[in-house]
């Protein structure tokens, strides 16, 4: 009698649950080990992620396309000099750096206050600003033009912490900063853009200070469903002077669009 032939990759009975999340979960076993393509999808993940975080940004590029919607735009440089200052010192990643600092002092003043600032800083993933930022900022600016607000020149910074927004915002004399800034990369997203909103900016702010939508990009939050959020976050701002843990998110979901998915795991029978 032949012997029975034992599959070398042995599936896991939860692999349907990979349908509804890019997590590596249920990947099977090849005797104790992972099979070898999730090994290797683990592995180029793993890449991506690490090229992300030393990603150069393309500021000319980035540069042309605010200025092919009208924008005005100010490149700045934090305190850190380089990547590795940068990813060993976050200190010096929520500061300008002198001549950034200086030269932000020198624009001439509005003649009335800004309404608005926003900075757009590397962050953790440059990746995730390229891909991200400019096409976001398309989707927000019309309806903050039509509210008649008065929005700085966008300034962009090179090796940035989330915090040096408080310090650009407090030299424009800006009412509210928006910080657009690339977020840790995980190992399915290193494109994920995360969106700060702080009323009244200044330095020595903390993060309770702050409202935060994260995970913006193809795959994640849709550019429109965080436009929505921050317009609602920003509104509330102003109206209740209020930002930070005080100032919840409570805008309603934008509609489902045509064919999006809506199947709950929990009660699919198929």
């Amino acid at each position: 009698m032949a012997a029975s032939r034992i599959p070398t990759v042995v599936s896991n009975p939860w692999t349907k649950l990979r349908d509804y999340t890019p997590a590596r979960i249920a990947l099977g076993r090849s005797g104790t080990s992972l099979p070898t393509k999730p090994h290797l999808d683990f592995q180029l993940a793993h890449a991506r992620a690490r090229k992300a975080v030393h990603h150069d940004l393309d500021i000319e590029t980035l540069g042309k396309d605010l200025a092919a919607q009208g924008r005005d735009v100010i490149v700045a440089h934090s305190a850190a000099a380089d990547r590795p200052t940068y990813l060993q010192r976050p200190d010096k990643g929520r500061m300008l750096d002198e001549a950034s600092r200086e030269a932000l002092i020198a624009l001439p003043k509005p003649a009335e206050p800004y309404d608005l600032a926003f900075v757009i800083g590397d962050g953790l993933s440059a990746l995730a600003i390229e891909e991200n930022a400019a096409r976001f900022l398309a989707t927000l600016m019309p309806q903050i033009e039509r509210a008649g607000s008065r929005v700085a020149p966008i300034v962009v910074v090179k090796e940035a912490r989330v915090a040096v927004g408080d310090e650009i915002g407090e030299i424009l004399g800006a009412a509210m900063v928006v910080v657009l800034i690339g977020e840790r990369p995980g190992l399915s997203s290193p494109d994920s853009l995360g969106i700060y909103m702080t009323l009244n900016p200044r330095r020595g702010l903390t993060d309770e200070a702050r409202n935060c939508i994260s995970n913006v990009r193809k795959e994640g939050l849709s550019y429109a469903g965080a436009a929505h959020k921050l317009w609602f976050l920003m509104s509330e701002a102003r109206r209740r002077n209020i930002s930070g843990v005080n100032l919840k998110d409570e805008a309603e979901d934008l509609p489902q669009a045509v064919g999006h998915s809506q199947k709950n795991f929990l009660i699919d029978t198929d």
